[in-house]
């Protein structure tokens, strides 16, 4: 079945002959299956993969958030069965001689099926379909009760005599429920498409959120008493100091998710009934990504590679926290680095590792400042410059100057848009004569949540709103905008994943003198714009027209635009 499922990639273009042949190496050497060698080393998907399983297995495929598992289903095997072999039952079919319909990720798993019939008493009828997707569906409909025992049970064995810290630290590793506990919170956390996950103590329980595509949902509830065994725990693999609750900490740890290695960051901070943590995940490549994935427009893309070819001079990214500026430095170092280059950066913190390239931590306690780490970094003989964030005067002038005497410098500022991004470098005390020489381009981004592909709908637009959207009578018969709805696969909020809206002011001769000359922000924005910047509000409206983001994404992210509609319509 392996040669088979290569053929089937090869001749459908999933996969080059050439990739082919150094699985079939790979499969040899380390007697892993073909399937999991497919999905680490190369482009195909986890639906290209299904499809061509199913093609070779002669086994149909499901889309299981396409279906809602009736309560007797799911009472029919227990749950560690399910993760043990990866699979979960579906639908029963009383008609077809009582049928199970069973669906796995892998056609071979013979084992899996024996045991759901022996479990249920029932004949089994095989489907397939992703391993993500039963996960997913696993965590939804048994990993909440799983997370429930695991607090109740360390509720009922908890001993008295002993502090939670104690407790925590001589439990066994891995039959303790406060591990349990704390496993599955990222784990489900991480199949959810989780950024982050907020541990909070209330007047009398836990709240736990994660924040999915920008947004905080509750996801569990837990007696108060459990709060300081789930802190505990999280301080221990985070590398925290578990008697210490009075001051802010912070650390962080690696998981392993689904095959797939996760960064997270861990800050806890006293409140006033108690620790609240926040566990940030990062996974370790997804900052990795390729110019084209981030979303630009080809004009956009255009502008970017642009500016990127400069030799020298400052890039500057802006936006709030949280809007992809990492991303968009990281997938511009990456088209950068070649082995004819030098590139150095510092952070704070160094959020993904990049072979190639030279990335230091800043270091406050060991006086390794954005500044200090700067001055050394120019004696390093660098080529291009990385600064995680612009923060004060002193670094932003000597930033300034490395960009002036022949290096590329990229960095990021907190501003709303790119005119304003020039006066923030003034008021740290820069000069504004330093500014224009230097700066080559300014990039502002945020991000809005994708339409969920498998739930949108077309959406008739209100008269305000075609009002706030500016339609001509062309972009209003050929636009294509959409509505959320909800279902099982984007957890029912109507979206899933993110995409960038950017706003790019290449700086010009015009715009240089300007700059010199100080400029005001609205002077600039109008000078940039009669030059054929796009701003936010157009690049957000390109996608709102396209059926890719909702007008509610636009208002959410256009602040400014958002108010004035809303004092229109009282």
């Amino acid at each position: 079945m392996q040669e088979k499922l290569l053929e089937y990639l090869v001749s459908h273009g999933f996969l080059s002959a050439a990739l082919a042949d150094e699985l079939r190496s790979a499969q040899a050497e380390t007697r892993r299956p073909m399937r999991e060698l497919i999905q680490e080393r190369s482009a195909v998907t986890e639906d290209q993969l299904l499809e061509a399983l199913s093609f070779v297995s002669r086994i149909p495929s499901v889309r299981l958030y396409e279906h809602a598992i009736p309560m007797d289903v799911r009472q029919l095997v227990r749950a560690d069965i399910l993760r043990t072999y990866v699979l979960i039952p579906f639908a029963f079919d009383p008609e077809d001689s009582g049928t199970l319909y069973v669906a796995l990720n892998d056609p071979m798993n013979m084992k899996g099926r024996d045991m759901v019939a022996i479990a249920s008493k029932c004949r089994i009828r095989p489907f397939l379909a992703a391993t993500s997707d039963i996960l997913v569906a696993i965590d939804r409909y048994y990993g909440t009760e799983e997370m429930r025992e695991a607090a109740e049970l360390y509720t009922q064995s908890s001993d008295q005599d002993r502090t939670v810290e104690e407790q925590v630290l001589q439990e066994d590793i891995n039959s303790s429920p406060v591990v349990m506990l704390v496993n599955s919170l990222v784990e489900q956390a991480v199949r959810q498409r989780s950024s982050d996950i907020h541990v909070e103590a209330e007047a009398d329980h836990v709240r736990v959120r994660c924040r999915v595509d920008g947004v905080l949902y509750t996801t569990a509830s837990y007696d108060l008493r459990l709060l300081s065994a789930i802190v505990a725990r999280i301080k221990i693999i985070s590398g925290l100091d578990i008697s210490e609750k009075r001051k802010p900490q912070d650390g962080r740890f690696s998981v392993t998710v689904d095959r797939r290695e996760y960064d997270v960051r861990v800050s806890t901070l006293p409140t006033v009934y108690g620790e609240k943590c926040v566990l940030r995940l990062s996974p370790k490549k997804v900052l990795h990504r390729s110019k084209e994935a981030l979303g630009f427009s080809p004009e956009e893309m255009a502008q970017f590679n642009q500016i990127l070819s400069r030799p020298n001079g400052i890039v500057l990214v802006t936006g709030p926290t949280g809007s992809g500026k990492s991303t968009t430095l990281y997938a511009a170092l990456s088209e950068l680095n070649s082995d004819m280059v030098n590139i150095v950066t510092v952070e704070d913190p160094v959020e993904a590792n990049i072979e190639g390239i030279n990335q230091v931590q800043v270091n406050p306690k060991a006086e390794l400042t954005f500044a200090s780490a700067l001055r050394s970094i120019l004696r390093q003989d660098p080529d291009i410059i990385m600064i995680g964030e612009i923060r004060d005067g002193e670094t932003a002038s000597i930033a300034i100057q490395a960009s002036i005497t022949g290096h590329l410098v990229v960095s990021t500022l907190h501003t709303n848009d790119t005119a304003s991004s020039v006066t923030r470098l003034l008021d740290m005390g820069v000069e504004s004569y330093l500014i224009a020489d230097a700066t080559v381009g300014i990039i502002a981004q945020r991000l809005v949540r994708r339409l969920c592909p498998n739930c949108k709908r077309p959406h008739r637009l209100l008269r305000h709103e075609a009002e706030y959207l500016e339609l001509t009578e062309a972009e209003l018969a050929s636009a294509d905008i959409c509505e959320p709805v909800g279902c099982q696969k984007c957890g029912g909020t109507g979206f899933f994943d993110r995409i960038a809206v950017y706003e790019i002011m290449e700086i010009t001769p015009e715009l240089k003198a300007l700059i010199s000359h100080r400029a005001s922000t609205d002077e600039l924005r109008q000078a940039a714009l009669a030059q054929g910047m796009h701003t936010l509000r157009h690049s957000a409206r390109r996608l709102v027209l396209s059926g890719t983001t909702a007008i509610s994404e636009m208002q959410r992210i256009i602040v400014e635009d958002a108010n004035e509609l809303t004092e229109e319509l009282l």
